[in-house]
């Protein structure tokens, strides 16, 4: 699927393909717009923002648009990071002794748009989202296609951005906390824009 991905791409796109992921081997970051206008000999980021959107939709990098350095080859993002067993979290088990699968993370990376965002606060922390930890966000392109118990990032005029449970009965939306100690926000349909729909947690110890 790839190499018939790289095969479709014009030279130009190609030049920058090859560019960017030379430019990541040597300093290990993505390269910024003005860096790859610089390269490939242009005045105007227009030419680029165009072809990272075919590189994008042809699979080969991961970008987000007007966000600085967020540009990922996918054939190097982390395919798969060792299982090595189980842990008990009551009593003793055997320990490992040898690989027994991977744990696939770059489905989640690889696909389109996705985004990240510091949750502040303990609304979520019987969902297992505490103050600190990162969340990975997919868009949500249409909300008629949310679906009931799905962890939503929503912005609510006059209250801000929040990360809950999304509920929808009748002409009302239930936006419900994971800690007893926060009500549940009840609004119009219509009265909320909804940002991203959870993906994953990250928290770094």
């Amino acid at each position: 699927m790839k190499s018939n991905s790289i095969n479709n791409l014009t030279d130009a796109q190609n030049e920058l393909y090859l560019w960017i992921k030379d430019y990541m081997r040597d300093f290990q970051h993505s390269p910024s717009i003005r860096q790859m206008m610089e390269a490939m000999g242009l005045k105007s980021p227009a030419p680029i923002q165009s072809r990272l959107k075919h590189l994008q939709e042809k699979g080969l990098i991961s970008w987000q648009e007007g966000k600085a350095r967020t540009l990922q080859i996918v054939d190097e993002i982390l395919e798969g990071v060792p299982i090595l067993g189980s842990v008990a979290a009551g009593g003793l088990i055997e320990t490992y002794t040898d690989i027994h699968d991977k744990l696939n993370i770059s489905e989640v990376l690889k696909k389109r748009e996705v985004f990240a965002l510091t949750v502040n606060g303990d609304s979520m922390i019987e969902a297992c989202i505490a103050d600190g930890d990162m969340v990975l966000m997919e868009p949500i392109k249409d909300e008629y296609s949310l679906r009931n118990g799905s962890i939503v990032s929503a912005m609510v005029p006059g209250l801000g951005t929040t990360l809950k449970y999304f509920f929808k009965k009748g002409g009302k939306i239930f936006l419900e906390a994971a800690n007893p100690n926060y009500e549940t926000i009840e609004l119009n349909l219509g009265d909320a824009i909804f940002q991203g729909k959870l993906l994953a947690v990250w928290r770094k110890i």
